[in-house]
């Protein structure tokens, strides 16, 4: 991938309007570590004013939450150039040593098998975090992320669930890593939503990983690999639907993979088609649903669906339709967990963890809504640290829920 663009570097103005929106500002009060100060040593190592090493560790701190991009009145693209300085930090900069973890982590994280092996082989030994060593070899100090615990059961998707009524139409399912091994209850009331709302369900086999973690963690050339099969795995498809913000928001930017224009239409056109499931059921249309049990839900904007897609109002129109939810607002700001951030920047990523919690807990709510997975593992970890944990459901659980499906 090419450095950052000078142009898009340029557009910045120095306002500052990005600082109180920037998780690691606020923590560590350095300008070094805000946007307007990343985007300063960009342009100084794209100038050749830096070397790249020396912009390392400010790099390596950003979240990548994007909330700098939303705040920003100058445009400037901010997820383009960060992820044109990860790639470039991992081809100038990175010790060989510390890349290969990095990318052994990352493959470990981005293949469900490999994901569930190794999660089965963590609770027999009964290890409950990361080994230190291994923290150590990506250049953590420590390590403050719990492995997750497996579900109880596996979700072994069928080719095609049919429409239940008359059709609608017919759509494919992104299944993912994580969300495939993890929450296969999310999958499940996708599906069921679907079916009861007239619409066929496709999932289709060999999809592979979206390529998400890959591009956040400056490995372009393995995100397109991953596109590229996703877009043979998702042809003849009018829509493809997504239920994890992060690899809704990879998608929709797969052409930014490439230089400008250069993409193939193959790509272009999985990226048109791609919808998180909130923002095509209120684009279709939906039944409205009723709790059995009325709850009060705080939600979190997951910031890979509401900075990198945009979508915001779409999730919160279709949760104030179940009768019975009362929803409840919490402070828009990064949770920390952002991809494998946790895991590579444990301090930082607590600090907001700990901002987080609290603004779950002084809300009231009885339980979280969120439509992100990592969002929900690292909350889930911060609740129970708090001695309150509450349930954190997605979005479309409780829609599945006020259908009374199952």
């Amino acid at each position: 991938m090419a450095e950052p663009s000078l142009l898009d570097l340029q557009k910045c103005i120095h306002c500052g309007l990005c600082l109180q929106s920037c998780p690691t500002f606020l923590s560590t009060g350095s300008e070094a570590d805000s946007p307007r100060g990343r985007i300063y040593l960009m342009r100084a190592a794209v100038e050749g004013r830096m070397d790249w090493s020396q912009v390392q560790p400010h790099i390596d701190r950003c979240m990548g939450c994007l909330s700098c991009q939303t705040a920003c009145p100058s445009g400037v693209p901010y997820a383009k150039l960060i992820e044109s300085a990860r790639a470039q930090v991992e081809e100038e900069a990175r010790s060989g040593p510390e890349a290969f973890w990095r990318r052994l982590a990352l493959t470990a994280f981005t293949r469900p098998g490999l994901l569930r092996f190794g999660l089965v082989a963590a609770r027999t030994l009964g290890i409950k975090r990361p080994p230190r060593f291994l923290a150590r070899k990506l250049g953590a100090a420590e390590v403050k992320m719990r492995l997750p615990r497996l579900p109880e059961y596996r979700w072994r998707p069928r080719p095609v669930y049919p429409a239940i009524g008359e059709s609608r139409g017919r759509v494919a399912l992104l299944k993912g890593c994580a969300m495939s091994v993890l929450f296969p209850q999310v999958h499940r009331a996708t599906v069921a939503v679907l079916r009861q709302n007239g619409f066929e369900v496709c999932a289709p086999k060999h999809q592979g990983c979206c390529g998400a973690l890959w591009a956040h963690n400056g490995y372009p050339d393995r995100a397109k690999k991953a596109a590229l099969k996703l877009a043979r795995s998702f042809a003849g498809h009018d829509y493809v639907i997504v239920n994890s913000a992060g690899c809704g928001s990879a998608m929709k930017e797969y052409a930014s993979l490439w230089p400008d224009g250069q993409a193939p239409e193959t790509i272009v056109r999985l990226a048109q088609k791609t919808k998180d499931i909130t923002e095509f059921l209120i684009e279709q249309g939906f039944k409205p649903g009723v709790l059995l049990n009325p709850l009060a839900a705080g939600y979190h904007d997951a910031c890979h669906l509401s900075h990198g897609q945009g979508v915001r109002n779409q999730p919160r129109e279709m949760l104030r339709s179940i009768q019975g939810l009362t929803l409840l607002e919490i402070p828009e700001i990064c949770c920390g967990s952002a991809g494998i951030y946790n895991l590579l920047q444990p301090e930082l990523a607590t600090d907001a963890l700990k901002s987080k919690v609290r603004s779950i807990l002084d809300s009231g709510a009885q339980a979280v809504v969120s439509a992100n997975p990592g969002c929900t593992l690292w909350i889930a970890q911060g609740l129970a640290q708090a001695k309150r944990p509450l349930p954190i459901l997605h979005p479309i659980e409780l829609l599945a829920q006020a259908y009374t499906v199952e």
